[in-house]
């Protein structure tokens, strides 16, 4: 098996799970948070829905500025519904799967840096980057948005198994 088709495969199951938690965001929840130190319900859907669009600049680029010296920041996506969050995450898992499907195996072994005004942060192999910072960073915000659903009382679902809500 490649790496190519190893990541793809692991891409693929957690953006399906990512799916499934994002689909049961209710929208009057958007701006409730758990603590005072917390992101609200809404920013962690918001950011869910962002993240595959790392993939692209991932496999496609060397680095990303995220405060560029020439150029103002990125700026967070303007999502403020469930249907917003939802059609943004659809729309980056595509090209997400489309930069997937045209990387060379080569081209997954090349060093990335993620820079702050110019300056390198940190600098991996374009495939680890791609592990930790698009899958792993999902599955970490996806967990911290079960434990929302659970003080909320919004069914959870089944993701490796089953949930307190629901079967496998």
């Amino acid at each position: 098996m490649s790496l190519n088709e190893m990541i793809f495969g692991d891409f693929e199951q957690e953006m399906a799970n990512t799916r499934k938690c994002l689909e049961r965001v209710p929208n009057d929840k958007w701006d409730w948070k758990i603590h005072d130190k917390s992101n609200t319900i809404g920013w962690v859907a918001r950011h869910l829905a962002e993240i595959p669009d790392w993939a692209e600049s991932i496999l496609k680029d060397d680095e990303f500025d995220i405060n560029p010296p020439d150029k103002p920041a990125p700026t967070p996506a303007d999502v403020s519904t469930t249907e917003a969050a939802l059609a943004l995450f659809d729309k980056n898992v595509a090209a997400a799967k489309a930069a997937l499907a045209d990387v060379s195996e080569e081209e997954l072994t090349k060093p990335w840096s993620l820079l702050a005004g110019g300056q390198a942060l940190f600098t991996m192999p374009k495939h680890a980057v791609f592990r930790t910072w698009v899958i792993n960073h999902s599955v970490h915000h996806r967990a911290i948005l079960t434990v929302y659903f659970r003080v909320n009382d919004i069914s959870v679902p089944a993701l490796y198994g089953p949930s307190g809500d629901e079967e496998a």
